[in-house]
């Protein structure tokens, strides 16, 4: 099988590797099959597309809609380098599959409007599927309605032009869309169980999420309910894509 190629932005090791090791639990991906490129670290190398079966993307600390001089140079570097990217992916309608950054970078590319006005609170959301995304490969077997783990500052306000909403909830009016066949993307988290939310709320607790003092408190919320259904994409996205 060709492997796929997680692009992941998280400067923290314990945030960056729970982040990959989650993909390949979840993903049922050896470590072999998924390529990892960090690229807070350094430039994105050359990507040839044929030499994968599918791309991923992961969440990160980037917001894409924040005014531009209040960017870091490594974040302009990033969104520069994903657009290119994403210049031949759209194009090709590759499979991609971006979960909450994603939504930044594909949506943003793609002409969509990605800004604060439906930021969520970090912990569960009730996340339910629009008559589309009942009928699309990548949510078969994901019930109606289910819970998932979300966090962000901005989320997607208006689709790009063709794009299809596959799931909202009721703060984000878009929780998952679909461009052309092949691209995705989510604002919730398939990847993400209770032990890696609980790590990213100690990692990401000074980055304005939430009072850093109420750490515990998004902790035990967080554990209210069991998360299981958002992993089903993830497994969906590479058992439909997996190429020889």
């Amino acid at each position: 099988m060709k492997p796929f190629l997680l692009l992941a932005t998280r400067a923290e090791d314990v945030a960056a590797d729970g982040e990959y090791v989650a993909m390949c639990r979840y993903g049922r991906l050896h470590p072999a099959q998924l390529h990892r490129v960090r690229l807070e670290a350094g430039p994105m190398p050359s990507v040839d597309l044929d030499a994968y079966s599918g791309i991923i993307v992961g969440g990160g600390p980037f917001n894409s809609s924040d005014p531009d001089d209040q960017k870091s140079d490594v974040q302009h570097r990033v969104e520069r380098e994903m657009a290119d990217l994403l210049e031949e992916v759209v194009d090709r309608d590759f499979p991609f599959l971006g979960a909450c950054y994603g939504v930044g970078t594909l949506g943003t590319f793609a002409g969509g409007v990605v800004d604060r006005h439906y930021g969520e609170d970090v912990g569960i959301v009730t996340v339910e599927l629009t008559r589309e995304g009942a009928e699309d490969p990548l949510l078969e077997g994901v019930p109606p309605a289910f819970a998932a783990f979300a966090g962000h500052k901005e989320a997607m306000r208006e689709l790009p032009p063709g794009a299809v909403r596959l799931a909202f909830s009721p703060w984000a009016p878009v929780q998952m869309f679909r461009l052309r066949e092949n691209l995705y993307a989510t604002q919730f988290h398939p990847e993400l169980d209770l032990a890696g939310l609980t790590d990213r709320v100690r990692v990401y607790r000074h980055h304005g999420y939430f009072d850093p003092e109420e750490a515990g408190a998004v902790i035990a919320r967080a554990s209210a309910r069991p998360v299981t259904e958002p992993m089903r994409i993830l497994r969906n996205f590479v058992t439909r894509y997996a190429r020889d």
